[in-house]
């Protein structure tokens, strides 16, 4: 029975790629109401950060964060490895160390057997598991489509947070993971990516982004996110704008996932990544003749994807170290923060 149900059918969009357009988003919070904050509130939704913090005591910060969506994958293993590291990574990207996690569950229980919804929760906690917490509860719904997700904890010395909005003039920019996981989600659901390319979607999806906690001990390491369903400009630009500057960013520097790259050649690409080009694109600049599919892959909706760095020049091999410690080779410096107004220009 397990092997019958493909996952994705119930979904109109998978992973990342089923957030809110930032336009769209940036409209709904500008009509609420922001009262009474606490000034032990460190970061709230200010400068669009991965996470919340609030100051405990003089050494420890809570930051709580949470991420849930809709089938990327069908195998209901996958699916719940793929969400739990995905929102457990909002917290390594503001220099913390998770602690505890919630599990947020969504499922049409009419149509789905109780064992794969087992399956679902059963990756999700071996994720937690690998991550070194707990999942110490939860909330589940009824719902027409399937959603799993995690509320996630962690802990940091409020000196040590990692903002997206801390970026100095010159400092080199630092990608953790290659891009392309999209692109790989589209080919798979139009039935055409390889056995070779499911394996290394679920390869990045499911790596955590464990470099966070060793970044934040790094003084010269200024400012910390992830890239996720926005896609790398859209991410990069939250901290542009938050930094009030703008960046460099190098093309061919890009670390991407080999059969990604094959398949946007061809066309394949998501909807998000239109969508997040139309929500940004003004605020890009291309070379004359840019192809088509560099644009969707500047713009491709990560889910579970790398860390983003803006470090000191004399840091940036430190960096690329601490990736490179923890099982990310790929890790590339692909471009530099400069003074100006928060727009990304491409060579």
């Amino acid at each position: 029975m397990l092997e019958k149900i493909r996952l994705t059918e119930f979904s109109h969009g998978g992973g990342c790629g089923c957030k809110i357009a930032p336009a769209v988003l940036s409209e709904l919070l500008a009509s609420t109401p922001v009262r009474g904050l606490p000034a032990a509130l460190l970061v709230g939704t200010e400068t669009a950060d991965d996470a919340a913090v609030y100051r405990l005591n003089d050494t420890q910060a809570l930051v709580a964060t949470t991420d849930f969506f809709t089938p990327i994958v069908d195998d209901p293993f996958d699916f719940g490895r793929i969400a739990a590291t995905n929102a457990i990574s909002d917290i390594y990207a503001m220099g913390a160390k998770p602690i505890f996690a919630l599990a947020v569950v969504g499922m049409p229980l009419e149509k789905l057997p109780l064992a794969v919804i087992g399956r679902i929760l059963q990756g999700g906690e071996s994720v937690c598991a690998e991550a070194g917490i707990p999942v110490a509860g939860g909330h589940s719904i009824d719902v027409l489509e399937p959603i799993y997700g995690l509320v996630a904890l962690g802990i940091v010395h409020p000196e040590k947070i990692k903002k997206n909005s801390t970026a100095r003039p010159g400092d080199a920019l630092v990608l953790g993971k290659p891009l392309g996981v999209g692109i790989l989600s589209a080919a798979l659901k139009k039935g055409k990516l390889s056995a070779a390319g499911y394996r290394a979607m679920l390869e990045w999806t499911t790596k955590l982004n464990t470099p966070g906690a060793a970044l934040a001990e790094m003084p010269g390491v200024h400012a910390l996110t992830d890239v996720t369903g926005f896609g790398l400009t859209g991410h990069l630009l939250e901290m542009l704008r938050g930094s009030e500057l703008g960046a460099d960013l190098q093309f061919d520097a890009i670390p991407v996932i080999p059969e990604a790259l094959d398949w946007v050649k061809q066309g394949v690409a998501t909807g998000a990544s239109e969508r997040n080009w139309k929500g940004h694109g003004h605020e890009v600049s291309l070379p004359a003749g840019t192809p088509d599919w560099q644009r969707k892959l500047l713009t491709d909706p990560q889910t579970s994807g790398g860390l983003l760095v803006a470090c000191a020049p004399e840091a940036e091999q430190a960096v690329l170290a601490a990736f490179a410690k923890e099982g990310f080779a790929q890790a590339r410096t692909i471009g530099r923060f400069a003074a100006g107004s928060a727009r990304i220009t491409l060579t």
